[in-house]
């Protein structure tokens, strides 16, 4: 009669989709039922997390494999454990061990399972006994990365234009405006698509969008890609020489895997391509990327909560961007701002009025996505950190007060020294008595006037 009844391990979910991510823990517990007394040299728990590629190419007559294999952690933790050739025995019944792990918090590529490779996550626990066959039970473990660079970039509207000549058998030229509500969407999200079409040639043309998945599998410098088309959609065609506008809402699938561009043997991205179908003439496009991200990135997010969409050259305004605190030692030699009857602002308003005053917004517009080519929409707002108290240098109190300097040097061979120079004397004011009396002079009559100026008198008298 076999002694083991039951052997089973079971982890404890953190959300309703039962997903991990980094830094996260992962509890459970293992199950042993026993028939009997049965001697075990050890059980032990352990969690990995591996991503490999595989593939095989023809050439001639001979076959070569491609495979590369990575991994990314490895924890393991003993639940029963013997030393050397020594076994413990359990009793009959029923036990349950309980275990914990803290994932690493490093970047990981989230769960994915492909025709030429895997990226895989799971539990497994091991029972040893001795003149036995070890039993092995595993459990994979659904992982979703939240490493996403720029995600409030990732919120905001992206644009994409094309302006395309019409081909030799009509005239006339194609412009089309393509705008998608925001880059980044969640498994079970729409996108919403509008484009805006100038026909101002001669011929018949279709509207059409897709939404394509593309997987890249690398093994040393071998790679090998594979396309998927995921939704497909024509909209009504349009004649020549009119006008119209067109829109489509693409509902992106609950089980889509994510985008993944942390792992360097396996990448997967989407984009999205508005085209129009013309016979006999080469189809103007418009390609956007679209990152699918995990549920709990996008919860209680809506596009614009990140700022304006940067498709205008302008900058916010100025009275948005709240003032640097000054140092303890610019401010003593700072003047207090002046305060206006009935005007209780003393500064300029800040805009967000949960905005710390010791933080500002800067602006700054990236060329191209970290996931995908370049795309008009693609700015974000980075918080910028206040300057130090150390980068501002208060003038010494004694700075207005220094005599003026001079430079004299000894020695030809020395460096310069400045030496103060003397001091000039100090201005004392005239005195004056205060005790003679104007008033009291007699009361003479003035001399003549030729008595002043004789030389005048004389030629008055020629």
């Amino acid at each position: 009669m076999p002694a083991i009844n039951g052997f089973s391990i079971d982890y404890n979910a953190l959300n309703e989709d039962r997903t991990f991510s980094e830094g996260d823990t992962l509890s459970g517990k293992v199950t042993l039922a026993l028939l009997k007394p049965t001697a075990v040299q050890n059980l032990f728990v352990k969690v990995k997390g591996e991503a490999q590629v595989r593939w095989t190419t023809r050439s001639g007559n001979h076959n070569y494999t491609h495979s590369a294999h990575r991994r990314y952690f490895k924890l393991k933790h003993f639940l029963i454990t013997a030393a050397e050739n020594d076994e413990t025995v359990l009793p009959r019944g029923t036990h349950v061990y309980n275990f914990s792990f803290t994932l690493p918090s490093t970047s990981m590529p989230s769960s994915f399972k492909g025709s030429h490779g895997s990226i895989v996550y799971k539990l497994e626990a091991k029972l040893s006994r001795s003149w036995r066959v070890d039993q092995t039970i595993e459990q994979k473990i659904h992982f979703c990365s939240r490493s996403f660079p720029q995600l409030q970039s990732l919120m905001s509207r992206q644009i994409g234009v094309t302006d395309k000549e019409v081909g030799m058998f009509s005239s006339g030229h194609v412009h089309m405006e393509v705008t998608v509500d925001r880059t980044a969407y969640a498994p079970g999200q729409t996108s919403v698509v509008v484009a805006k079409i100038n026909n101002s040639s001669s011929s018949d043309m279709t509207p059409k969008v897709r939404l394509s998945q593309a997987v890249v599998y690398t093994a040393n410098t071998s790679t090998k890609h594979e396309s998927t088309t995921i939704h497909k959609i024509a909209g009504q065609s349009i004649g020549p020489h009119s006008e119209k506008e067109v829109s489509w809402a693409l509902k992106i699938p609950t089980n889509q895997e994510l985008t993944i561009k942390n792992c360097d043997i396996l990448s997967v991205e989407y984009c999205l391509k508005v085209y129009l179908d013309i016979s006999f003439a080469f189809d103007p496009e418009v390609k956007l990327p679209i990152i699918i991200i995990p549920s709990a990135l996008t919860s209680g997010i809506q596009p614009g909560d990140f700022g304006p969409s940067h498709n205008s050259d302008f900058l916010p305004p100025a009275a948005s961007v709240p003032c640097y605190p000054a140092s303890p030692a610019a401010r003593a030699y700072s003047a207090p701002p002046p305060s206006y009857p009935g005007n209780p602002f003393t500064r300029p308003p800040i805009m967000n009025p949960n905005q710390p005053a010791s933080m500002a917004w800067g602006y700054s517009r990236p060329g191209s996505s970290s996931y995908g080519p370049p795309y008009l929409s693609s700015s974000s707002s980075v918080l910028h950190p206040p300057p130090n108290a150390s980068a501002f240098h208060a003038p010494s109190p004694a700075f207005h007060s220094c005599p003026p300097t001079q430079l004299t040097r000894q020695n030809p061979s020395a460096p310069p020294v400045f030496v103060p120079a003397p001091s000039a004397p100090a201005y004392e004011p005239p005195s004056y008595s205060t005790s003679t009396n104007f008033l009291s002079h007699s009361d003479e009559p003035p001399p003549a006037y030729s008595v002043i100026f004789p030389s005048a008198a004389n030629e008055g008298g020629k």
